[in-house]
């Protein structure tokens, strides 16, 4: 567990001040600051890490957002709202799934803390009732599991279709939007990435960037959605610039979009 790690803070832009609280062995949760409103955690996890980071600035919580309802993002639930009685927002398609969801959520919804207006997007793929949640004033993206720095979320409960549908609306969304994903798996995503693209010289210099902030110790989210349209796999099979990684992976010219990023997500899943 990585409950003794402090949360960090990482600025934000606009109305959000946004620190990062580590969670489990390779998790990240996230509290939004607000000052109007109050702090809004997302995803958390556990609910050790995201107490001790609230203490430490004496901060009172006032909603949870979920993005789905996996345990290493929703396991902090119950403790947080018993302690703080705060309230939690979570995808309509998964509410039966979300510990203590009061607030149901869906595509195009919009939902206010404060002067930080919240958009959500339905993403299934990853799970069949998946979220993800756009902050455009703060240029903030939680993904959650659908969309990693240089990766993607495992196909549990959806099909490669639905997913690359999901990543698709937020491709659209302005390049200097940061990703705030919810796991530290940069270092073996890239470890993929390059080998299924590995003439892509944005790609090999952005590799070399997160192999030396992990050699420090350091994390590598949140990432760049400009750096990811560029470099990340997953993003990739619609545009011009791919050849390479569909020649890699065997898909027929021709093959639609879904039809590259299902190649692509299975050679992800079994790479090592």
């Amino acid at each position: 567990m990585a409950t003794a790690a402090a949360a960090e803070s990482i600025g934000g832009a606009g109305v959000l001040q946004i620190e990062r609280v580590p969670c489990l062995s390779d998790n990240y949760s996230w509290l939004l600051h607000e000052p109007q409103q109050g702090v809004t955690a997302v995803d958390p996890a556990e609910a050790a890490p995201v107490l001790a980071a609230l203490r430490s600035k004496g901060w009172n919580l006032t909603h949870i957002i979920n993005t789905h309802h996996h345990y290493d993002h929703v396991g902090g639930n119950a403790e947080l709202q018993r302690e703080f009685g705060c309230t939690v927002v979570g995808p309509a398609a998964d509410h039966a799934r979300i510990p203590g969801i009061q607030v149901q959520l869906k595509d195009g919804d919009r939902f206010q803390f404060g002067a930080a207006e919240m958009v959500c997007y339905d993403t299934p793929g990853h799970t069949r009732g998946h979220v993800t949640y756009h902050f455009p004033a703060a240029k903030a993206l939680f993904p959650g599991d659908t969309l990693f720095s240089l990766g993607c979320g495992r196909l549990f409960e959806g099909t490669p279709a639905q997913m690359w549908a999901s990543l698709s609306k937020l491709t659209p969304l302005p390049g200097d939007t940061l990703v705030y994903c919810a796991h530290e798996y940069t270092a073996s995503n890239a470890k993929f990435a390059a080998h299924v693209d590995e003439g892509n010289e944005d790609l090999q210099r952005m590799k070399a960037d997160i192999e030396a902030k992990r050699a420090r110790g350091e994390p590598t989210v949140p990432s760049q959605l400009g750096d990811e349209l560029k470099c990340n796999p997953f993003l990739r099979p619609g545009t011009l610039d791919s050849p390479a990684i569909r020649s890699k992976l065997g898909v027929p010219e021709g093959a639609s979009n879904d039809v590259a990023f299902g190649a692509i997500r299975a050679a992800k899943d079994t790479f090592r």
